[in-house]
């Protein structure tokens, strides 16, 4: 009887799911969720990938959906592969398909349930301040502020924001404002300012709302007092001000089981 050999590395086509992180210079698009008529990471992502299969359309899941301007150096994604590549294969013609301002890595097969939002434990974003001289080069990942900045004075402030509070003056409306920040650092080295947030989850615009009040303590127009002060009022800090897009990146997405009570929702625009 005859009998049929597969060639190794080969899969018949059923359906299994990958993750990976993705890195992204977000300058040139409109944010990481597909929007008609505009460059998108996420629809990048997807048109390489259905050029592996034949034009079937595979969505792809991050585990959060960056604004447009906003970069990203360990984004996770995840999304359901038909094709026969294996993982290595995959990864490597993936890559070859996908933009310059967009690399994967770390590709790994994971259950068909898996999803980057859900899976999250905690993000971690940073905010970058070139505090010195106009420089073009670094300002198109960072912010550049001419003034001096008390980095100290702008740290005691953060303090006010950690642990789990109503966040309603640093994010857009939402029915649950309740976050849980575990820590904000701000480090100065020579011109580079740097803030650190990590939480388990963000109200929109949440992130840069939070710079942009901490950017006011650090230029001294703000009290450092008055940040704790403006977190219980709920009343939009800064009549809403947000710092600019460009300095913003995700820096690392950190999987794991939650504690149990912690939040499932995901910043969607930071």
């Amino acid at each position: 009887m005859a009998t049929c050999r597969r060639s190794a590395g080969v899969r018949e086509d059923v359906p299994v799911r990958y993750r990976a992180r993705v890195e992204y210079d977000g300058t040139d698009f409109a944010g990481f969720q597909a929007q008609p008529g505009v460059r998108t990471v996420q629809g990048e992502l997807e048109a390489a990938l259905s050029r592996l299969t034949g034009g079937i359309r595979s969505r792809v899941d991050a585990a959060g959906r960056t604004d447009a301007g906003v970069h990203a150096l360990g984004q996770v994604i995840a999304f359901t592969y038909r094709g026969r590549l294996p993982a290595t294969d995959l990864e490597r013609a993936l890559t070859a398909l996908v933009p310059p301002d967009v690399a994967i890595r770390d590709l790994r097969r994971v259950p068909l349930g898996f999803h980057p939002r859900y899976a999250a434990r905690y993000r971690e974003y940073r905010y970058t301040v070139w505090n010195g001289p106009r420089s073009p080069l670094r300002e198109r990942t960072a912010l550049g502020v001419r003034v001096p900045l008390d980095e100290a004075a702008m740290e005691r402030a953060a303090s006010a924001l950690v642990g789990r509070h109503d966040f309603s003056a640093f994010g857009a409306a939402d029915p649950q404002p309740v976050r849980t920040i575990h820590r904000i650092r701000v480090r100065r080295s020579g011109p580079t300012v740097t803030i650190d947030v990590a939480a388990d989850a963000f109200l929109r615009g949440m992130v840069r709302r939070i710079v942009a009040v901490l950017l006011e303590v650090g230029r001294g127009g703000v009290d450092e007092e008055e940040v704790a002060a403006i977190l219980v009022s709920r009343r939009p800090a800064l009549n809403g001000a947000t710092a600019p897009a460009r300095g913003l990146c995700l820096r690392r997405v950190v999987l794991g089981r939650r504690q149990r009570g912690s939040d499932d929702r995901t910043e969607t625009r930071p």
